[in-house]
């Protein structure tokens, strides 16, 4: 997670929560009723949608570095787990609860969804918004892991398919 003291320059590439990576295109000082402040304006990669974070507040609404390449492979350690328990509990309340991991911005916590997901997958049929957040979770870990790795976002996503092919 980015410490309050760190900071990122212009063309910096960061992970925000529930959106993905994104480009620190400009930092700009922006009037905010009485205040002047300062924001990281940042372009997401996948969806293309240009996001404004307050400087001040970017450790705290979860901005933080791409993952390093060490960090990958406890990404696919988790992946490749198959002891876990699995609650047996309605399909909102896991889809609520999964999507509150996701949005914590941890790609840790992404891939144990993955991971959980599609290890449901294997005994029932997910629902609409569990197969949307499947995608949604490969499509986070897919593009972080390729930056950290400097790979192809296809091999990370052929390697996720093997696990759980």
């Amino acid at each position: 997670m980015v410490g309050a003291t760190e900071t990122f320059r212009v063309g910096d590439m960061a992970v925000y929560p529930a959106h993905g990576v994104g480009k620190i295109e400009s930092i700009e000082s922006r009037r905010v009723g009485e205040l002047e402040q300062s924001f990281y304006i940042i372009r997401i990669v996948d969806s293309n949608m240009t996001v404004m974070i307050p400087t001040t507040t970017c450790s705290t609404g979860g901005l933080r570095n791409i993952i390093s390449p060490q960090d990958v492979s406890k990404v696919f350690a988790i992946l490749n787990q198959r002891d876990v328990e699995t609650e047996s509990q309605p399909w909102n309340q896991r889809y609520r609860e999964y999507m509150n991991r996701i949005k914590t911005g941890s790609v840790f916590e992404i891939a144990a969804v993955l991971r959980d997901l599609l290890l449901l997958r294997e005994d029932k049929e997910l629902s609409f918004g569990e197969r949307k957040m499947v995608d949604t979770a490969k499509s986070l870990l897919i593009k972080e892991i390729a930056l950290a790795k400097e790979i192809e976002e296809d091999q990370v996503a052929q390697r996720i398919e093997q696990i759980f092919a």
